[in-house]
């Protein structure tokens, strides 16, 4: 039976690095804010974080607090049919809940854990390149980062995914050490087949 993955965290905790180790393992890709970036293209907006949450929290007025699960829930449903699933970036629990009914065992979550100051230094050198077309890894200020926490924390109810994660890891050392530990989790993930 094929897995559903899907990783939760705070912005600059190492989401894309650890969904990047699960692609990197024969996961297909589905990054669940795909859709508000796809919105904010479809209707000219700048790609800034004010748009973002704009869009973010537009869709969760429409669609409830399970916005991002409900909208990609079929494409996690024609993917699974091909094969395992890493989704990138799980935000509300009432997301984890909807896919936690749909999909039961099959899905499993990870949180990663960074503590702010180390997450604002990394969000603040990331720098896009032309290869990032999905716009994954843009640079964040520290008031922006710091914002975005709040906004997820308090609005988005982020912190409930982190909570009832199936694994969590600490991302504080060195990227082989999380790689280590990725592998860990990826190698326990593959015995409950």
């Amino acid at each position: 039976m094929n897995k559903l993955v899907c990783i939760t965290g705070l912005p600059g905790s190492g989401k894309s690095v650890a969904s990047d180790f699960f692609v990197g393992k024969g996961y297909q890709y589905l990054r669940f804010g795909q859709v508000a970036l796809d919105e904010l293209v479809r209707r000219k907006l700048a790609v800034n974080e004010q748009n973002e949450r704009m869009i973010r929290e537009g869709f969760r007025k429409k669609y409830g607090m399970a916005a991002f699960a409900i909208l990609n829930l079929p494409k996690f449903k024609s993917l699974l049919k091909k094969g395992n699933v890493i989704g990138d970036g799980l935000y509300s629990f009432e997301e984890y809940k909807l896919l936690k009914k749909e999909f039961e065992k099959r899905l499993k979550t990870i949180a990663v854990y960074s503590p702010p100051e180390m997450r604002y230094k990394r969000l603040a050198v990331r720098r896009l390149t032309s290869k990032d077309k999905d716009l994954r890894y843009r640079s964040l200020t520290r008031k922006v980062a710091e914002s975005r926490d709040y906004a997820e924390i308090e609005n988005l109810n982020k912190g409930g995914t982190i909570a009832m994660a199936d694994y969590t890891i600490v991302n504080t050392k060195s990227l082989k050490y999380f790689y280590g530990k990725l592998n860990e989790i990826f190698k326990e993930i593959e015995k409950t087949r």
